[in-house]
């Protein structure tokens, strides 16, 4: 039996094409709400591109992902596919075995780690284009050396003419390393992520269709690769925040010296800020309930007291969660659909 076979890698490549289509809008939104500024929450992200940027925002750096994503899960795919025969025959005598639980696992996350090899200098280019219309970061900012901006509604400059002009820049100053900037954290991301991925996959296929002599039903393929790629994507957001500011760091000035150091001035920058809003709704609670308040700041002072925010503990790590879950959702429903239907279509060929 031949262990590897090219169906599974062109297949890959068919359903990547169609997911990348469906999914990127909601990526560039995840992408802004991770690595941006100035965005509330996610409709108010949306709303905010498509006012200045028109419905052509939601596709900024489309072109680049549609060429490469598709050739990214094709790797993926194949290699998945190909790796589960693998270890079936090494494991059983036979690579047409069913795999078991663990073999499932050990598949996944050594997907997971080669995919990284692809994956990471696609991101990277996909994150710059999308990012570089955004604000400058105040942090960023410095005047006279000393003095630096608590607040700056700059624009961006455009930095990159478009995909090729993206990859030749990163070349010129940062070298090959750094097209894999940010690759330490997307293997944080991608090893236990793609795990999550295609585990449960199987599982609710298996569920779902109880005859294991008979294909899935489309509909119930639809449905678990739906549900898989929202469990997936949500479990691996913290990992994917620091991933995608790593990547975006040096559109302007490099802030970020390592996956630990984005994590910590991630923290210690917006979990502060947390800190202080909670003490800003103590503070005006005390001073409207003690009745400190001069005449006539009552209402200044109610104002305030219900527009300080509230947020849980550590909210960056899981920025985009939620555009995570439901972009996640028709992006691995096309995904799984499109490939398996493309691989039973190769195969009645033969």
């Amino acid at each position: 039996m031949t262990f590897f076979h090219l169906d599974d890698f062109i297949a890959g490549w068919i359903g990547g094409a169609s997911s990348v289509v469906v999914g990127h809008p909601l990526d560039t939104v995840k992408t802004r709400l991770q690595a941006g500024k100035g965005y509330n929450n996610t409709l108010h992200c949306v709303l905010t591109i498509y006012r200045k940027e028109s419905i052509s925002g939601f596709f900024k750096g489309l072109s680049f992902p549609l060429a490469s994503i598709t050739l990214y899960n094709s790797v993926v795919f194949g290699f998945f596919s190909n790796t589960q025969r693998v270890i079936s025959q090494l494991r059983y005598g036979d690579g047409r075995q069913p795999c078991s639980m663990l073999d499932l696992t050990v598949a996944s996350m050594l997907t997971g780690l080669v995919s990284v090899g692809v994956g990471a200098p696609v991101d990277l280019v996909k994150i710059r284009l999308q990012m570089q219309t955004q604000p400058i970061l105040a942090e960023n900012l410095n005047l006279a050396g000393a003095v630096t901006l608590r607040s700056a509604g700059l624009q961006g400059p455009t930095v990159y003419r478009g995909p090729l002009h993206c990859i030749s820049s990163i070349l010129q100053s940062e070298g090959l390393t750094g097209l894999y900037r940010g690759a330490g954290a997307m293997i944080l991301r991608d090893v236990p992520g793609y795990t999550l991925y295609f585990i449960p996959y199987s599982l609710l296929c298996d569920w779902l269709n109880p005859d294991s002599s008979a294909s899935p039903h489309p509909c119930s393929i639809w449905l678990a690769g739906g549900l898989a790629g929202s469990i997936s994507w949500v479990t691996a957001t913290p990992a994917d925040v620091v991933k995608s500011r790593l990547q975006a760091d040096a559109l302007q000035q490099r802030k970020y010296r390592g996956i630990v150091h984005c994590i910590i001035k991630s923290y210690q920058t917006e979990g502060l800020q947390v800190s202080l809003t909670r003490q800003g709704i103590c503070s005006q609670y005390k001073k409207f309930s003690s009745g400190e308040q001069a005449a006539g700041e009552t209402d200044r002072v109610l104002a305030d007291l219900f527009m300080v925010p509230v947020a849980v503990d550590l909210p960056v790590f899981f920025r985009g969660a939620t555009v995570n879950a439901v972009r996640g959702f028709p992006m691995s429903a096309t995904m799984f659909l499109s490939y398996e239907l493309s691989l039973k279509f190769f195969r009645s060929l033969y």
